[in-house]
């Protein structure tokens, strides 16, 4: 089992950054994939980024690239969401979710293929 922890959230104007870490605690860390996912109301559940187990790839979905940063420290047990230049458009719930295996996977993009999910934080960007 594995137990997922997201803090960072908050409000921001648009410009700004913030910082978003997922603490994960039970099994082995370093064997999980990880993500971020983010819900704004009225929409579907969306990938931001993903991250091998290993960190060595993820994936950033492309209305974020160039403006997020995901990384992770299997040190610390976190994976971290890095948000600059922050836009109204980014407000959401954002999520953390864990997948039983090191790698990105074909699939990274979809909620079905974690097992294991935070209980999200809220983000509000204001223009």
């Amino acid at each position: 089992q594995v137990h997922l922890v997201e803090s960072g959230g908050g409000l921001a104007q648009a410009g700004e950054s913030l910082r978003l870490t997922c603490a994960a605690s039970g099994r082995t860390f370093s064997n999980y994939a990880k993500a971020w996912f983010r819900q704004a109301p009225g929409h579907e559940r969306e990938l931001v980024g993903a991250i091998s187990g290993d960190g060595i790839t993820s994936k950033l979905a492309d209305s974020v690239k160039g403006r997020f940063t995901i990384s992770r420290d299997n040190d610390q047990n976190t994976v971290n969401l890095l948000m600059d230049k922050l836009r109204p458009e980014d407000t959401a719930v954002y999520y953390c979710a864990a997948a039983p295996r090191n790698s990105v996977g074909s699939n990274y993009y979809l909620p079905h293929g974690y097992a294991y999910w935070g209980q999200g934080t809220q983000v509000t960007v204001s223009s």
